[in-house]
């Protein structure tokens, strides 16, 4: 517990740092960088040290923040939220924020502004893995099993009723307005999503609808947050725009992640999306390519011992390097959207840190 009686969360997790001279560089996008290496972009520790006494400030906020009335409440929030977890949304509210201009008299404000993105992705949480009935979050039991149903969704409103809360004190008017927009699009997505299930038909322009209304949106909102509490109209519209492309790379990154990643990396088993008939775009991609890959997946969920050989065909097939370049393409994007930022070493960051979260992919 710290002194003040709130919780104590576990360190982040960090971002993993891709400057390591034993991963052989990646050739980035066509652009702004075209043909340079890894080494040249700033390191990750690098990013977080602009703005490393703001994610302090806001973790200890965040903290603070979960403490309910009902124990039971702060008991379950505390749990998810100390479980780790990158804390990527502060980190972009924040760089977004420095780089808008935005300096409150108020020390505290900016970290309490960076906590509403990270409340409404505990939220987020919580309620999707009811809804999909997830047995484990980041490496533990999720909250349900521990709790039940009925006081993890409303443990998640919780969060929700906290984000709005803190936004409405701390950004203003405009971006608790874009905030409720962003979350009813999330629930939007969510349904999508879940209507979705198992549709292996599923046609590419719904597929990016779906992850922009459940991700991307709310990395855009983060980015801009700061801004629009500046009241810096012009550069909030640009930072929004930044931060929703490079969403959509994100989650697209984090598709190919469940083919080649590791479970300290995702969160989860390597192949869950695929047993689970999750038509990302990894999936879409391959299906078009490798013969009746689609009619097998349809006679039904694949058993655990299939799942290594169809990650293999998935791989052979050039699907996980396309979706790689199709991230990369809207990491393009965010960055010409940042041309509309002031020039400053918060900016930069955002650039370094777009091709990061996209490079991440082993």
């Amino acid at each position: 517990m710290t002194l003040d009686g709130a919780p104590t969360l576990a360190p982040p997790d960090p971002l993993p740092d891709l400057g390591d001279p034993r991963v052989p560089p990646r050739r980035l996008p066509a652009g702004l960088r075209a043909g340079e290496r890894r080494s040249a972009l700033r390191p990750l520790p690098a990013i977080v040290a602009l703005v490393a006494e703001d994610l302090a400030r806001a973790e200890v906020e965040l903290a603070r923040q979960l403490r309910a009335a009902v124990p039971a409440v702060g008991e379950i929030n505390a749990y998810l939220a100390g479980a780790g977890g990158k804390r990527l949304r502060p980190l972009l509210t924040a760089l977004g924020a420095r780089a808008a201009g935005f300096a409150p008299a108020d020390p505290e404000a900016l970290p309490r502004l960076m906590c509403v993105g990270e409340l409404v992705h505990l939220g987020s949480l919580l309620h999707d893995d009811v809804v999909d009935d997830g047995q484990e979050r980041r490496g533990q039991p999720a909250a349900h099993r521990l709790w039940g149903n009925p006081a993890s969704i409303l443990s998640g409103d919780f969060c929700l009723g906290r984000a709005v809360w803190l936004a409405a004190s701390t950004g203003g008017h405009r971006a608790v307005l874009e905030l409720g927009h962003t979350a009813a699009a999330m629930a939007e997505g969510e349904v999508m999503q879940l209507l979705q299930a198992g549709r292996l038909d599923l046609d590419l322009a719904t597929y990016f609808d779906i992850i922009d209304r459940k991700s991307a949106g709310l990395i855009a909102w983060c980015a801009a947050a700061g801004a629009w509490a500046a009241g810096e109209v012009a550069t909030a519209e640009a930072l929004a725009r930044y931060g929703r492309e490079v969403g959509i790379a994100f989650q697209i990154s984090d598709d190919v992640l469940d083919y080649t990643g590791e479970k300290r990396v995702t969160g989860k088993r390597r192949g869950r999306d695929l047993e689970e008939g999750k038509p990302t775009l990894p999936l879409l991609l391959a299906m078009e390519r490798v013969p009746d890959l689609r009619e097998r997946l349809a006679r039904g969920a694949p058993s655990p011992e299939r799942v290594p050989a169809l990650i293999d065909e998935v791989a052979a097939s050039g699907a996980l390097e396309d979706a790689l370049a199709v991230a990369r393409g809207r990491v393009e994007d965010g960055l010409a959207a940042l041309d509309g930022v002031p020039a400053s070493p918060w900016r930069d960051a955002l650039r370094d840190l777009a091709f990061h979260l996209v490079e991440r992919v082993r």
